[in-house]
């Protein structure tokens, strides 16, 4: 079974912590740690400080964050929210 990167644009699923069962968006990766948002309780501004053993990652994977990222740029909470209020799978 192949690992799922956790990569920029990648929706994860907290395993610990307060946050624990909550689905966020990587913006950056940084060594062991990946810097996640919801748009809702942790925004872009300000985004949670996550070891990669306390998170995992999902099939989901949101090109259009990842593209607005490259460019140094930070996607908005609003866009970030949208695309986690959806059901896991829909395009």
């Amino acid at each position: 079974m192949r690992r799922i990167p956790i990569e920029p644009g990648r929706a994860v699923l907290s395993t610990a912590g307060r946050d624990e069962k909550r689905r966020m968006i990587v913006l950056t990766v940084e060594g062991e740690f990946a810097f996640v948002a919801d748009g809702d309780l942790r925004k872009v501004e300000s985004p949670k400080k996550k070891k990669k053993r306390h998170i995992k990652a999902t099939p989901e994977y949101f090109s259009n964050i990842a593209e607005i990222i490259a460019e140094g740029k930070m996607p908005s909470n609003a866009e970030i929210r949208k695309l986690l209020n959806r059901p896991p799978g829909e395009d």
